[in-house]
């Protein structure tokens, strides 16, 4: 690692090596299950008292917790919410893929499963209708909060503050005449979210692109990813896009209740 010249540059670069360490420790339990402080300061090259701090703080979060009486340490529950966080994400689309296949092939459009990646919608799975070939691969892609269908889904059940950093970080770029580019109208519109369950999109995002998206809820009712219904205007037109909205709350309410979620 490269040391900076100055203060700040000394202080960013050991916070980032501090960072690393730590994670180096994570890693080195998950390997061995258990291991001491000499154990951990011999793997990682540094002072046993440098190991011990690390392990200190980690066992401070609940990340690490010690194993016995001889002064070993193993992985804490502290991980847990992490790791469940992530495997949410992650079994949304095999929880969905089957009902947002049914969904494409009823509705023959192209749907989509997003969910939260910094200030952007990340396409996580995809499912294409009849009259969708040779259409756009969305998987992987990063797309807008404020200009897309599922990213207003994600962003209106985010808390104020939270949503207001994501926005500020992305700029609310203009990419059409009808992207909303202004904080307060789009809070407006994020109500409206909240209140009837699926956001619209019609040629925010792209020229000639329409969409609407509804939320997918985790077990403890949070929403933790949005699955939307998209296609060019020509075909999901407001007629289309309002008739494909019975169809997606049902299939997204499906996807909740084998994510288990049980509320109404």
């Amino acid at each position: 690692m490269s040391n900076s010249t100055g203060t700040n540059g000394t202080s960013r670069d050991g916070g980032v090596q501090s960072v690393d360490r730590a994670i180096s420790v994570l890693e080195i339990l998950a390997r061995r299950g258990e291991a001491g402080v000499s154990e951990v300061a011999s793997e990682i090259d540094v002072h046993k008292s440098t190991a011990f701090r690390l392990l200190g703080a980690l066992e401070g979060r609940g990340l690490v917790e010690q194993a016995t009486d001889r002064g070993k340490y193993r992985l804490g529950f502290g991980l847990i919410p992490l790791a469940g966080a992530v495997t949410d994400r992650l079994d949304v689309t095999r929880q969905g893929r089957e009902v947002c296949e049914q969904l494409a092939t009823e509705l023959s459009e192209t749907i989509n499963v997003a969910v939260l990646q910094e200030h952007y919608a990340v396409n996580v799975d995809q499912a294409r209708g009849p009259s969708t070939v040779g259409t756009n691969n969305w998987i992987g892609r990063l797309t807008p909060l404020h200009s897309t269908s599922s990213g207003k889904v994600l962003l209106a059940h985010l808390e104020p503050r939270h949503r207001a950093e994501l926005l500020a970080a992305s700029g609310m770029p203009r990419t059409t005449a009808r992207t909303i580019t202004v904080p307060t109208t789009l809070d407006v519109e994020l109500a409206q979210v909240r209140d009837r369950g699926y956001a619209l999109t019609v040629e925010e995002y792209e020229v000639g692109l329409n969409a609407v998206a509804a939320p997918v809820l985790d077990r403890a009712g949070a929403v933790i990813a949005a699955v939307s219904v998209s296609g060019p205007s020509y075909r999901l037109d407001a007629a289309q896009l309002d008739a494909s909205i019975a169809p997606l709350l049902a299939a997204t309410a499906e996807i909740s209740r084998r994510m288990g979620w049980l509320g109404g």
